[in-house]
């Protein structure tokens, strides 16, 4: 199902035995535009860290209670190799966390994770994620992580002018890929929001905070507008593609 990204920030995250903290923040990989992680802020119980849980670990959410469970325990999130709050996450720092968990490596195959297009529901075993390592990273020191909070507000560009700003991000929660950026054209069209796929991005200016699509403004003026209240639904992803007559992602 398709989600809304802002609608689960602030969510309570509790482990298998306990409260963790809220849900601060997600970081995405802007190759796949996948979410890695979620970040969660624990207040007063590990002060100053930065906390990451991957979607390997996430279980159902209760939507209507505002509540995120992940398969995890809280002893194990203590003792999971510690980043600190202003800390970047590198690489390395990925390779140290999945090793930990006993995960394969997200970026080691040709898949979405890896070698499937899903969070993997099982562990594997710590001696295996080196191999898997060995064969599929290509650039092992290369972290394509972006944080969603970071990238909110940027600047759309379309072909022929601006469009408006990044103001959310929809999400499948079976595969954590984001499907659009929601545009907020206020300062162009007032009171309207817009889907954008992230397929139809031509380049991102991260040092200008501004994301190319290879759109023209009418084309944005005239599609079908995005309600924040409404679900995105199969009908109206079959409306927006085939008015922009772009090939569908579920084909």
């Amino acid at each position: 199902m398709l989600r809304s990204v802002k609608g689960i920030m602030n969510y309570t995250v509790y482990a298998e035995d306990g409260e963790i903290g809220k849900c601060k923040d997600f970081l995405f990989d802007d190759e796949l535009w996948t979410i890695r992680y979620m970040v969660a802020d624990t207040g007063k119980w590990l002060p100053g860290r930065k906390v990451l849980i991957s979607p390997i670990s996430f279980g159902t959410p209760e939507w209507l209670s505002r509540r995120f469970s992940v398969k995890l325990t809280r002893e194990q999130v203590e003792n999971s190799p510690p980043l600190y709050e202003h800390e970047p996450v590198s690489r390395q720092y990925e390779r140290k966390f999945f090793s930990f968990y006993g995960w394969p490596y997200y970026w080691a195959g040709r898949d979405v994770w890896g070698t499937v297009p899903c969070p993997p529901p099982m562990p594997i075993h710590p001696e295996k994620i080196e191999d898997v390592y060995e064969e599929g990273d290509k650039d092992p020191e290369k972290s394509h992580l972006r944080s969603v909070k970071e990238v909110t507000g940027y600047h759309i560009q379309a072909a022929d002018g601006e469009i408006g700003h990044v103001e959310d991000y929809i999400v499948d929660d079976e595969t954590w890929t984001i499907r659009y950026m929601v545009v907020d054209t206020r300062n162009w069209l007032p009171g309207r929001n817009v889907l954008v796929a992230p397929d139809w991005i031509e380049s991102i200016a991260w040092t200008e905070s501004r994301v190319h699509v290879n759109l023209s403004t009418e084309e944005v003026k005239n599609s079908p507008e995005y309600d924040p209240a409404e679900p995105v639904n199969r009908e109206y992803e079959i409306r927006l593609y085939d008015f922009y007559g772009r090939p569908a992602y579920w084909k």
